[in-house]
């Protein structure tokens, strides 16, 4: 081969790897522009935020220097999610913010952390209509817990029905009464079943003129959290002291009458739940005793105005047992007692041992004989295992 072939072999080497080298390079740039065209798309539909995905930090619960609880993303999907940046939350990017997600009438969310508020919060709401919000779980998501940072509905009928504003709980387990009039620093936890969402539908009729005030925490627990509750338990305290206490228990009578026109009842109907409180280290038994403050305390069935008022909350006024078929608490096992049921209109100290910890409430469907109750409200305080 000559020289001039040479030339001419190397001439044509150089224009296939230069032409194939392009038609790479447009194939590639072709196949980028489709992935941006499809994730531009998703990101007007809401399905994910394209630009996000590079360097992702985990969205994990954060709290917000104002004590709100949030999820950590990075910002611009915090503000294209609807959220309200509130410091940093991550050490591998500045670009990390708790978000905090308030939403209201007719909003959802998959996130951690969600606030549901009433339409003009913090202002109350005083119309009718029904309010529905819902919560769709994440992966490896189980629980749902519902804390009412505020809840203010009307209060039942005096015979303990949520007919005139309810809060009710769909798609839960387990099944929830409706709820209703003020239930304010409560809480509930209830389980997603399989990947269903749950939804908060609040009902208020604006024939009556009431003040509705609702800002509730929603927050999704890992099937793998040590802060899950424990089968059972709707409530679920875990300080080794404190207070429990009977939905829509207050200081205050409820204002409505009952069938037969007496003063009505604060208990809601229909309740059948457990109050379970975790056992802290080194503690090995319970004790629940009511508040000195508090006469009403212990005021679960029975009538609360045929009584002189200063026995109110009484160990006297306490039954016990098969006395106790409508209204009642069970805590099992109770140290030096041959029953674990409680009804009527007072309580002595009951300390226990039985684990796991937990209060059960139980109320039928009749209110009606329970004139002017409130319910319970009890301090425990666990106690200190015995020395060897």
């Amino acid at each position: 081969m000559d020289w001039r072939s040479v030339i001419l072999s190397v001439g044509v080497l150089h224009v296939a790897v230069c032409y194939g080298y392009q038609i790479s390079n447009a194939t590639e740039f072709d196949e980028q522009k489709d992935e941006l065209a499809v994730a531009e798309d998703s990101h007007r539909t809401g399905r994910f935020f394209p630009f996000y995905t590079i360097g992702r930090i985990a969205n994990v619960p954060c709290t917000s220097p104002s004590g709100l609880s949030g999820t950590c993303l990075i910002a611009g999907e915090c503000k294209d999610n609807g959220g309200l940046a509130s410091g940093s939350c991550s050490t591998r990017t500045n670009q990390a913010v708790c978000c905090v997600y308030t939403q209201s009438c007719g909003g959802s969310t998959n996130l951690n952390s969600t606030y549901f508020t009433n339409s003009g919060y913090p202002g109350a709401y005083n119309g009718g209509g029904t309010c529905t919000f819902t919560i769709t779980p994440s992966s490896g998501i189980c629980q749902l817990r519902i804390d009412f940072r505020s809840l203010t509905l009307e209060q039942p009928t005096g015979d303990g029905s949520c007919n005139t504003d309810r809060l009710t709980i769909v798609g839960a387990s387990p099944a929830v009464v409706p709820i209703c009039g003020e239930n304010t620093g409560q809480h509930l936890y209830v389980n997603f079943v399989g990947s269903g969402p749950i939804s908060l539908r609040i009902a208020t009729n604006g024939d009556v003129s009431f003040n509705r005030l609702w800002n509730i925490e929603l927050s999704q627990i890992a099937c793998a959290s040590a802060e899950r509750a424990p089968a059972g338990c709707l409530q679920y305290y875990t300080d080794a002291s404190g207070e429990i206490s009977s939905l829509n228990y207050g200081l205050g009578e409820n204002p409505a009458l009952n069938t037969v026109s007496a003063r009505g009842s604060r208990q809601l109907a229909n309740t059948n739940y457990g109050i379970c409180i975790r056992p802290a280290a080194g503690r090995c038994s319970i004790t629940y005793s009511l508040p000195p403050n508090d006469r009403y305390a212990f005021t679960v069935s029975g009538d609360a105005i045929a009584v002189d008022p200063t026995l109110l909350g009484m160990a006297m006024l306490s039954m016990t047992g098969v006395a106790c078929t409508t209204d009642y608490v069970i805590i099992p096992n109770p140290t030096g007692l041959t029953s674990d049921r409680f009804c009527g209109l007072g309580l002595a100290s009951i300390t226990t041992g039985a684990r796991p910890f937990v209060v059960y409430t139980v109320t039928n469907a009749n209110e009606t004989p329970d004139v002017a109750n409130r319910g319970f409200r009890l301090l425990y305080s666990q106690n200190a295992c015995a020395a060897a």
